[in-house]
């Protein structure tokens, strides 16, 4: 697994993978109603179709209260589809898709230094000094991590399709001044911007997504997500190819990094803005509109009703001191919590040794490990679109950390036990790939999708930026840590750690984490604050 031989290298913390999945019950559909916009079509008449739902009784909103005495675990049971025509999830996808531009350049940007730091580092002039080589993939981080924080008060006041096109100013500027920078605080600067406008999209997708996405779509449309973060990473990882032999290479992939950017801004001139937050600025015509062409005609006087019994007429601008408060304390505890936990589990130094635990077996192109571990997540991220609403996400999320447990000591086993050579590594390859499955499965999409799921309306954007704050903090804690550990202690022992935060995080998921799908935005905030009128309706 390891040798001192390598630890000289510098660490790359890897951003963990920010994915939301779900599967859809819905089962009997024709085709009838074409999709449309005010200002633009994405061309969808000839794919009119009409959802037939069956209706089901109308059920009291309950309480969320214990399910044992004293132990503070909390469930929203499951309501049955309303009445009325579903559209489905077609008319709402050409707008998921391209904020899901933001998640390709996310998973680009997590390769694209794998390869060609080498290379950048000896044009540049730092060749050989590991911290400097550090430092211009650990930078992004830094950015990342001042996006994060400054994204609520932006989707506050601009709405979330606004934020978008001003967030690709630093990631295409970011991109030209590292593509072509010729010095050190060059490319510095520009890993910086990249990472700002991350930090921002981190936090935006997410809450896009589940506030334009119908209910019983939510998590589908958000697989989009993740399968664009994983053709970011294969895309980086392919186009890296040539930077084995071109020194220059990385020049190119770095300005290639721009275009998606371009297409985001333009995109989104012709996406719709989120009806809850056009409902919060007092622009109901609208949201009406939004609400009609997405969910459907049926859906709009209820979704206007849901959405005015949890806003104020001061809702547009939240404060960071309403986070001290109930009930959006005990949420913004568990999205910290939850990326605490995720980072802590290990996934950074994981993603880190993969690549020298398949050169163990014969496996010596770094690519090429890359690639199987990409191929492992999207199999992952292809369960977690089927188990997701079925499973439900608080199940998936203790049933993530637990194989992502058992994953870790396979692993110490692996290494620990007197074992002969080929069946360690043979163990130690199985622990991997498992371990980055069952993160696929859950710890990583489940992590992204509840957190803006339990937030409130009015401070789902603080509440987020907090959560993704934190990740970032974590994540590089991990990358900067993780190598002294391992040169310190041997991988056993961390390995062994890992293990044991993910079973914590099991245990953290199965008493304070809410059950959430099937409901909608409202009726879950509605269930967790006592104090909106709505509550009891």
């Amino acid at each position: 697994m390891c040798s001192a031989s390598i630890l000289h290298r510098p660490v790359v913390p890897v951003p963990s993978l920010v994915i939301f999945t779900a599967q859809s019950n819905q089962k009997r559909f024709a085709y009838s109603t074409p999709f449309k916009h005010p200002s633009f079509r994405f061309g969808f008449s000839s794919l009119q179709k009409k959802f037939v739902v069956s209706a089901a009784k109308e059920q009291q909103l309950p309480d969320l209260k214990p399910k044992e005495p004293g132990n503070g675990k909390v469930s929203l049971p499951e309501k049955g589809g309303g009445e009325g025509n579903d559209l489905g999830w077609l008319p709402a996808f050409p707008h998921v898709l391209i904020a899901s531009m933001s998640n390709f350049l996310f998973g680009y940007h997590i390769g694209v230094m794998n390869g060609p730091i080498v290379s950048i580092a000896k044009e540049l002039g730092f060749e050989g000094n590991s911290f400097l080589e550090g430092l211009v993939v650990s930078i992004f981080i830094g950015g990342a991590f001042i996006g994060s924080v400054g994204s609520g008060s932006l989707v506050d006041k601009l709405g979330c399709r606004r934020t978008f096109q001003v967030d690709t100013i630093p990631l295409i500027l970011g991109a030209i001044i590292s593509a072509q920078a010729h010095s050190l605080d060059e490319i510095l600067w520009g890993r910086f911007l990249v990472g700002l406008g991350i930090g921002v999209n981190t936090v935006l997708v997410p809450i896009y997504i589940s506030e334009v996405a119908p209910t019983k779509y939510r998590g589908s449309l958000g697989t989009v997500c993740q399968i664009c973060t994983c053709l970011g990473i294969v895309a980086s990882l392919f186009l890296g190819i040539p930077s084995e032999n071109d020194p220059h290479w990385w020049r190119v992939m770095l300005y290639i990094a721009s275009v998606p950017g371009f297409a985001l801004a333009l995109g989104m001139q012709f996406a719709v803005d989120s009806p809850r937050w056009l409902c919060k600025a007092g622009r109901f015509h609208e949201a009406k509109e939004v609400i009609r062409d997405l969910w459907g005609s049926s859906e709009v006087n209820k979704a206007i009703d849901e959405f005015q019994s949890v806003i104020r007429s001061d809702d547009l601008d939240s404060s960071w001191l309403e986070l001290l408060e109930e009930p959006h304390f005990r949420v913004a505890f568990i999205g910290g919590a939850l990326f605490v936990l995720q980072q802590f589990a290990g996934i950074n130094g994981v993603l880190y040794f993969s690549s020298l635990t398949f050169q163990d077996v014969g496996i010596t192109s770094s690519a090429l490990a890359s690639f199987y571990v990409g191929l492992t997540n999207l199999g992952g991220a292809v369960c977690a679109l089927y188990l997701m609403d079925k499973q439900g996400r608080q199940r998936l999320l203790i049933g993530s950390y637990l194989g992502m447990a058992i994953s870790m000591f396979l692993i110490v086993s692996a290494v620990s036990l007197p074992i002969n050579e080929e069946l360690s590594q043979s163990l130690s390859i199985l622990g991997t790939i498992l371990y980055i499955f069952s993160f696929a499965i859950g710890a990583g999409p489940v992590t992204g999708l509840i957190i803006p799921e339990l937030s409130s309306s009015r401070t789902r954007g603080k509440i987020m930026g907090f959560s993704f704050s934190v990740h970032w903090v974590c994540n590089f804690m991990v990358g900067l840590f993780f190598l002294e550990l391992v040169e310190r202690f041997g991988v056993a022992p961390v390995y062994a750690s890992f293990g044991g935060v993910s079973l914590l995080a099991a245990t953290f998921a199965y008493y304070f984490t809410v059950e959430t799908k099937g409901r909608s935005l409202e009726e879950i905030e509605m269930s967790l604050n006592p104090n909106l009128p709505g509550r009891n309706k």
